[in-house]
């Protein structure tokens, strides 16, 4: 189900010399309005976002972190009342949807898991059914009294239109976590995140987008972060949803509106496989790990 692979030089392009590269995909974020507790609801705004992005011919579409719970939990119970099994209604639905509209789906759900334990998930799904699901490593603020971390890496899949890889929010904060991705050859980094509206000084962009950027820039690769909108039980979103390339500059956002938007961009994939920058480096090729460690 992970659909990861090892290759014995990360970076290295794939591409057959003279070939044509593949047409560019479209990479969407549906930042939408959750509520927690209105699971109904939450399935309706994600179905039709999922419709919306079908009509405009998207390939890849990420959806929020916990889409189908929202996330203010009154406490554990009132989180593991609203956590559904990887096959409850939620993921069928983005299951069936990506075969009938024949894309990927990226998305967040509150999850019960096989132990019934109640897990931060994603999951990627494409026409093929689930294809990778994955539970939050690093657990933001009050998650931790909520949910039983992940421990395991974050999924890299070869997908028909190139290779995603899944993880939720606060994980993008960890370089480490983020660069294990790229070493496995992902071109496009999916993250379906409920960031919270922090203080920032006038004109500038939310700390939770620069650093998507610089981690799109620092491992040459496609990053599309999926936030929400909206107020809920008092807590402001940032609403700051983004598509970057692989120079880390905005393809698609950061959404300002504080509504329901769709966020495009057309991705062309095989420029991540690329890690060179100029003539003279190599993103990965000029790393000296030898130095890193303790």
């Amino acid at each position: 189900m992970d659909g990861s692979k090892t290759t014995p030089t990360p970076g290295e392009s794939t591409s057959t010399p003279g070939a044509q590269p593949p047409a560019p995909v479209l990479v969407a974020c549906a930042q939408l309005p959750l509520a927690v507790g209105d699971l109904v609801g939450n399935r309706a705004a994600a179905d039709r976002a999922i419709e919306a992005a079908a009509a405009a011919g998207v390939g890849v579409l990420v959806l929020p972190e916990l889409a189908n719970s929202g996330y203010v939990f009154r406490d554990a119970a009132h989180a593991a009342e609203l956590a559904e099994p990887l096959d409850g209604p939620t993921v069928t639905a983005w299951a069936a949807a990506a075969a009938r509209h024949g894309m990927v789906i990226v998305g967040g759900f509150c999850e019960r898991d096989e132990d019934g334990a109640v897990r931060n998930s994603a999951v990627l799904v494409d026409p093929t059914g689930v294809r990778a699901l994955y539970r939050k490593a690093h657990l933001f603020g009050t998650e931790k009294a909520v949910f039983v971390p992940g421990d395991t890496r974050p999924p890299v899949v070869e997908t028909a239109v190139g290779r995603i890889g899944v993880m939720v929010c606060y994980d993008l904060e960890f370089p480490e976590w983020v660069r294990d991705v790229a070493l496995r050859d992902a071109e496009l980094l999916c993250a379906p995140v409920n960031w919270p509206l922090f203080p920032r000084p006038e004109g500038e962009r939310a700390a939770e987008v620069v650093r998507v950027q610089a981690d799109a820039a620092v491992n040459r690769m496609f990053v599309a972060a999926c936030d929400r909108t909206g107020t809920e039980n008092g807590v402001e979103w940032t609403g700051g949803s983004v598509i970057t390339d692989p120079d880390g500059f905005p393809l698609a956002g950061p959404a300002t509106e504080t509504g329901e938007s769709l966020l495009v961009a057309a991705c062309a994939l095989d420029q991540a496989r690329d890690k060179r920058i100029g003539e003279h480096n190599h993103v990965f090729a000029d790393r000296r790990p030898e130095l890193y460690s303790r």
